[in-house]
């Protein structure tokens, strides 16, 4: 195994939660072992070592009593449970739906090229957004170096002496987040935005309405400045956005004059076109996936980063010669961890996840190894939540080390405010008042508190927050609490609300960034 491998270069010190992904997009090909020695080199010591160590010792006693009990199964208990994933795989595939088509679009290093836009002298440079203490994101220059989210400023700097970190301007993304939105409305009107730079849309409908549209309400002009530069040259490919050629169904977007682009109707066109749009407006480039299922489409559009589209048929042979080969790193939802302990079995692909489900089915729990098999299918969700289902919406801060009471309660203050806002335009009140904290030893704290009546003002969430904040801050005293990251994230059903300070980048979220 290619961690085992790397760890035993490395030394007993190494640790494999900290190893290099470079599934990201713009990380192919990087030297594994070289940036690995020095990530481990530039932690050593570090409270982000220490924590890291501790991790990796709980996982790797997690993987040892796993694999005592997979040591134990006798071969009349993985027939039986054979059975019983055979019995369900009949059931999942009978209720396989390959009627919709669902696109998740991806906003390309998003933060960093919002800065880039309006700062051109990055564009050629090595940078990333966040603070010595971690980074929310960073450029394609940057991840040659093996510079990427979720990974502390201090590291990356060690990585890339030339790094440049900008800080973190929210007003500004969200700002430019609402101009993309703009654009995803059109296509469908219930899009699901999962993040300032990502959303899923189910653009069935829309496709069904664009058949009988014609060619004019599928021109779309390119910028003034673009429509000068076009005349002498006026290119097809120049034009608009390009469709990699390993998409199933590649074709270019003819021309009808010099600074103006026509979109055809199909799918793939329908999605150029919303690219298209996305780059005129705002100048940055998106990369998306089309597919029969919101997880399928959320690998397609990783595979063609940056600024490209992959789409896979809705044909249930394509899609299962697709999951094949597929690394289980690329599925959303397998993080470091889990790819472990998977790895640990000799599962490292879809198909050797498919193949061992009996195995599986006996070692997890029935939620986990039931999602496994649906991934092993290429099976995923066809249901875009409305904005009226919505479950949840999120927004994060990161900060060098805060100690100052009042900035930690004006920092509170000011998520509050946000979760307000957010909350009365969505006609949303909550319940519970969740609160979580991450010190500068990395540790994670939650507290909640239940109210007698639902609430959404920023005055009544910031009553609640505040008392759950001074809670924490008494409980150390007369030292001061030492934080090191906050943000929120809010989960809500129709009665009930939970709203959560969380550490962006946190050991308890580290594999979401590191996907």
């Amino acid at each position: 195994m290619e961690a085992k491998n790397t760890a035993d270069t490395l030394g007993s010190g190494f640790l494999s939660r900290m190893a290099l992904n470079d599934n990201k997009a713009g990380m192919e090909g990087l030297d594994r072992d070289k940036i690995n020695k020095i990530i481990m080199e530039a932690s050593k010591g570090s409270k982000f070592y220490e924590n890291e160590l501790k991790k990796e010792q709980q996982v790797n006693q997690r993987i040892g009593r796993m694999m005592k009990q997979a040591a134990q199964i006798t071969e009349q208990q993985l027939q039986s449970a054979q059975a019983q994933v055979d019995k369900l795989t009949a059931v999942l595939e009978r209720g396989r739906e390959l009627g919709r088509v669902i696109v998740h679009v991806d906003m390309d290093a998003f933060y960093a090229a919002v800065e880039m836009r309006d700062r051109p002298e990055l564009k050629e440079k090595p940078m990333a957004v966040g603070s010595w203490s971690m980074l929310s994101t960073s450029n394609y220059h940057a991840r040659k170096f093996g510079v990427r989210a979720a990974m502390p400023g201090f590291i990356a700097k060690k990585l890339c002496p030339n790094l440049i970190i900008a800080p973190l301007n929210f007003d500004k993304y969200r700002a430019v987040s609402l101009e993309v939105r703009e654009i995803f409305a059109e296509y469908d009107e219930n899009f699901l935005a999962v993040s300032l730079d990502e959303a899923y849309l189910d653009v069935t409908d829309h496709l069904v309405q664009r058949l009988s549209w014609p060619d004019s309400m599928r021109t779309h002009l390119l910028r003034d400045g673009e429509r000068k530069e076009s005349v002498e040259q006026p290119a097809p490919d120049d034009l608009s956005p390009v469709l990699f050629e390993d998409s199933p169904t590649a074709s270019a977007s003819p021309c009808d004059a010099v600074g103006a682009v026509v979109f055809g109707t199909s799918a793939e066109e329908a999605v150029r076109e919303m690219r298209f749009r996305i780059e005129q407006k705002t100048a940055l480039t998106a990369s998306a996936g089309i597919a029969p299922n919101m997880m399928l489409a959320k690998v397609c559009s990783d595979k063609n980063k940056p600024n490209g589209q992959y789409r896979i048929p809705a044909e249930r042979q394509t899609v299962m010669d697709f999951i094949q080969d597929l690394p289980i790193r690329k599925v959303p939802g397998i993080g470091k961890v889990t790819e472990k302990m998977l790895s640990s079995l000799g599962i490292t692909t879809c198909a050797e996840l498919r193949q061992k489900g009996a195995l599986l089915s006996l070692l997890f729990s029935e939620t986990s190894w039931h999602h496994f098999l649906q991934i092993s299918l290429g099976l995923g969700s066809t249901n875009v939540e409305r904005d009226g289902e919505r479950k949840s919406m999120s927004t994060e801060r990161t900060f060098a080390e805060m100690s100052d009471a009042e900035e930690q309660y004006g920092l509170c203050r000011g998520l509050c405010r946000d979760l307000s806002q957010e909350l009365q335009k969505e006609g949303l009140k909550g319940k519970t008042v969740t609160v979580k904290l991450k010190n500068v030893n990395f540790e994670v704290k939650t507290r909640a508190l239940t109210l007698s009546s639902v609430v959404s003002t920023e005055e009544e969430i910031f009553a609640a927050a505040k008392d759950l904040l001074k809670a924490e801050i008494d409980h150390v005293s007369p030292h001061p609490l030492k934080l090191r990251l906050m943000g929120k994230f809010t989960l809500f059903t129709q009665w009930a609300l939970c709203w959560v300070t969380k550490a962006v980048g946190s050991l308890n979220t580290i594999d979401k960034f590191f996907r």
